[in-house]
């Protein structure tokens, strides 16, 4: 593209992403975000051409006059919007990708002193919220937003939203999704979400407390006759293991395995159960707590003596039965 056209496609970025843009004599004068990309992009040609120094005086000078600190190193793609833009630190080896939004105070840092990859990537039409800390080299996916003052240490799946410290999903990624979506404030709470969570499963813990406490009244009151509900008579056991299933809770957004769809595969016999678990991340530090509290819940259910919990990310990266767990707290022992 020319320089001209460069800079139309800049202003109309401006005006399609602020509704505070007035005129463009405005928005050529009075955005510092845009004069920051200005300066950004001849720093980024010096310092892949070796003329560091240069760049970086260049990307100083660009800090001085915005308070905006774009690393020269890093890659920044087009229509990028940096909205007031006050305090946005992007490191070296940052990749910023085509549409995306950053308000004030977006840091995108690293994690590491080694001179490798160490900044994150953000896709396409990705929305950073204000006071935002993305760190290390993680993926932000395309269409995801990052709720204001969130800390990010994980990758974030496309179409994702993700708040607080640290940053964890709220509800269920939209990666088809497109447009501008200038809505990054009506982001709901996934500890307010997990806190109703524990109440409604508290309420229905109650409720069968106080059945089995109503039978077992009868029971003494007839000690030659009890009966299981019908409904626990006819229920099938596969479905039990997936009622089992809904109470395992993912401790970082208050959403059942099965409504996250981390369940890919279930396999009910007389005595033996086996639960394939897809986790998204291999590094997943919920790992053996998702494999233990699947056991617990599974584990006695009409005769079930035996549960196998196996992780698997599309290639079967990890294995973990009940004899590993074993070998595990023998070797811990």
């Amino acid at each position: 593209m020319s320089l001209l056209s460069t800079i139309r496609e800049d202003v109309a970025t401006v005006f399609l992403k602020d509704p505070a843009a007035r005129s463009t004599l405005e928005v050529l004068c009075c955005y510092p975000g845009m004069h920051a990309i200005w300066l950004h992009r001849p720093a980024n040609f010096l310092w892949r051409h070796n003329l560091r120094l240069l760049a970086r005086l260049i990307s100083h000078l660009g800090r001085w006059l915005t308070g905006i600190e774009v690393h020269p190193g890093a890659k920044v793609g087009r229509r990028v919007f940096i909205d007031h833009g006050m305090g946005v630190v992007i490191g070296e080896t940052a990749e910023v990708g085509d549409d995306v939004l950053l308000y004030q105070g977006v840091v995108l840092g690293g994690t590491s002193l080694e001179k490798v990859k160490r900044h994150p990537t953000l896709g396409q039409n990705v929305v950073i919220g204000s006071g935002s800390i993305v760190l290390g080299p993680i993926q932000i996916g395309a269409n995801a937003k990052v709720g204001a003052g969130s800390v990010v240490l994980r990758s974030v799946p496309a179409g994702a939203t993700v708040v607080g410290v640290p940053a964890r999903l709220v509800g269920q990624p939209e990666p088809q999704k497109t447009g501008v979506d200038l809505q990054h404030g009506a982001i709901p709470d996934p500890v307010v979400k997990a806190i109703g969570e524990a109440f409604e499963r508290q309420s229905r813990l109650e409720e069968r407390i106080r059945m089995l406490e109503h039978k077992l009244a009868e029971v003494e009151r007839e000690p030659s006759f009890y009966s299981l509900p019908s409904s626990v008579q006819g229920a099938d056991l596969e479905q039990q293991v997936q009622a089992a299933l809904r109470e395992v809770i993912d401790p970082e957004v208050g959403v059942s395995l099965v409504e996250m769809g981390f369940v890919s595969g279930l396999s009910v016999e007389a005595h033996r159960v086996r639960v394939d678990l897809r986790i998204p991340e291999p590094s997943c530090p919920y790992m053996e707590h998702f494999a233990d509290q699947v056991r617990r819940k599974i584990k006695g259910l009409n005769g079930i003596e035996q549960v196998d919990v196996t992780f698997v990310d599309g290639t079967a990266r990890s294995t973990m039965t009940e004899a590993d767990v074993a070998k595990q707290e023998a070797s811990r022992d």
